[in-house]
């Protein structure tokens, strides 16, 4: 059964006032997407975040009169958002079933892959994450977590333990348990991602190998390896936590950061660790460094 789509741009400010319109007008469904391309990384504990403009997608039943949908709508929203609209016919289908099928397996470094559910592993002899995409950050496509997967990918994890900090899905744990580590550490101050770590590790048989912290319970101990995909602004006010989270000459990876950024955390991440070392994809950068074996007096 074919279905009536009515498309309108907003801003994040509107979105309420313009979403409880269109369910009063008997919405089945409504999608807000990114009109601008500007990614949400990290929400905060309890935040929904949005982005700053908004492309909204309201399906209707077929029959539905645009004529009279618009008219009704514009005594509840503004004029300049009705100026933008835009209708489209769509066919019923399993909405599900196309966006799974547009995430595709990826490899990072020489070992690893990345393979939705719905797919077959290209290489079953490589170190498989079974990993969907969802609502928590990390699924592999972003330019942050590629290089951190890469980073993972390169280096000897057999025993080790690791402390993930701002885990998201948890792919970087469930990665560097895959290749070998011994026990992951996965901490987050999002419910979701802490949810979405647990689903993931057991979906890839390392539960037993995970402990998920959030952000009010006590420290993760100093870990073998740390690595830390979140941005800039909580890369400086925790580095001293960052720091007790990794042993003496424990290498670490800091992602999450924009081009130009290292030139703000290395400073401030002196005497802490040393061997720094940044790596670029696209407008995004990892740092990686090795924890100092001795600190300053």
């Amino acid at each position: 059964m074919p279905f009536l789509e009515l498309h309108l741009r907003l801003r994040a400010s509107e979105q309420p006032a313009v979403e409880a319109a269109i369910e009063a007008q008997g919405s089945l469904a409504i999608t807000l997407l990114d009109a601008e391309d500007v990614p949400i990384l990290e929400p905060g504990v309890g935040e929904t975040p949005l982005w700053p403009e908004l492309q909204l997608a309201a399906l209707f039943p077929a029959e539905t009169d645009r004529l009279d949908l618009l008219v009704s709508l514009d005594e509840q929203i503004d004029a300049h958002i009705l100026r933008t609209a835009k209708f489209a016919e769509v066919n019923d289908q399993d909405w599900t079933r196309v966006w799974m099928d547009s995430y595709q397996p990826m490899q990072f470094g020489k070992r690893l892959w990345i393979v939705p559910t719905t797919f077959t592993p290209p290489d079953p002899s490589a170190v498989n994450i079974r990993l969907d995409p969802g609502l928590a950050f990390g699924t592999g496509t972003h330019p942050t977590t590629a290089l951190c997967l890469q980073w993972l990918d390169g280096l000897d994890l057999a025993g080790k333990t690791v402390l993930d900090f701002g885990c998201g899905s948890g792919i970087l744990a469930i990665a560097a348990l895959k290749l070998g580590a011994s026990k992951a550490y996965c901490v987050d101050n999002d419910p979701q991602a802490l949810q979405a770590t647990h689903d993931n590790a057991h979906r890839n048989g390392v539960a037993d190998r995970v402990v998920i912290l959030s952000d009010k319970d006590p420290a993760a101990p100093a870990c073998d390896v740390l690595v830390a995909n979140i941005l800039l602004p909580p890369l400086l006010s925790l580095k001293q936590l960052l720091a007790n989270g990794a042993k003496p000459g424990a290498p670490a990876a800091f992602s999450g950061m924009l081009v130009g950024q290292d030139a703000e955390l290395k400073p401030a991440y002196q005497g802490l660790f040393e061997d720094f070392n940044t790596e670029q994809s696209a407008d995004w950068i990892r740092v990686s460094a090795r924890r100092c074996v001795t600190e300053p007096t």
